[in-house]
């Protein structure tokens, strides 16, 4: 079973709970914040999300833990019919719905308030799901891949991204350095909430990747299971079909 890391040990509320008032919290600067610590790093990233998807059109997609919308307004250069964002936080959402409409993509994208373990959907009607560091933050991984698997249509194409735990030395040391001390001290100043950039390492740590992810997308019922590692192993991007 995964380690359960969270962003408050000493709150009571459940990790689901946590993660929405943390984000909810940091909305307002996380973009800003984010493009500070990745360097902008993650927009190559994602623009490899689409390169993997570009090959299968697809056109009705969802993006689970969408947050501020960065990767479901990428989707569009795939033109799919629709992109249909989805996470927990309500804030993350409304920072997300201004740059869409700043876009003029509200007519393509559509943000919903909803649980990826719930997902408020049938079953087989997207022809490709996609994750970008939302994993991670999933109270019950395989109850939220489970629901993925779910909504996807046969054939359909799941793409996950998320952090990776670097191996490599010297860069490991680095990395880790960064990762644990000065990631949450730039957090602090810009967000005033020193827990969620605390969180983001830990959470990294303990989340299962590589081979172990892989295993478990295959027991959920997913074939074709492929890891990539990014960028000197910082990232991973996991592609499988159901």
């Amino acid at each position: 079973m995964q380690q359960q890391v969270v962003p408050d040990a000493t709150s009571s509320k459940s990790k689901k709970e946590q993660v929405e008032n943390m984000f909810d919290g940091i909305a307002p600067k996380y973009d800003f914040i984010n493009r500070i610590l990745s360097l902008r790093i993650d927009l190559i990233w994602r623009k490899k999300v689409i390169k993997i998807l570009k090959p299968f059109a697809p056109k009705q997609i969802l993006d689970v833990a969408t947050g501020t919308g960065d990767l479901a307004i990428a989707l569009c250069k795939l033109n799919p019919e629709q992109v249909i964002g989805i996470d927990i936080s309500a804030g993350m959402l409304e920072v997300g719905k201004v740059k869409i409409a700043q876009q003029n993509l509200d007519s393509k994208i559509h943000f919903q308030k909803a649980d990826c373990e719930n997902l408020p959907y049938q079953e087989s009607i997207f022809d490709a799901v996609t994750v970008a560091f939302g994993v991670r933050n999933f109270e019950n991984l395989e109850k939220g891949l489970q629901e993925i698997f779910r909504v996807l249509k046969p054939e359909a194409h799941l793409v996950i991204l998320e952090f990776s735990k670097v191996k490599r030395t010297p860069i490991k040391q680095f990395y880790n350095f960064y990762f644990r001390y000065i990631t949450p001290v730039i957090g602090k100043i810009f967000s005033k909430n020193a827990n969620a950039y605390t969180y983001l390492p830990n959470s990294v740590q303990v989340f299962p990747e590589g081979e172990e992810m892989c295993v478990i997308l295959q027991n959920i019922g997913f074939k074709k299971v492929v890891c990539q590692s990014l960028s000197l192993g910082i990232a991973s991007i996991y592609h499988c079909q159901k």
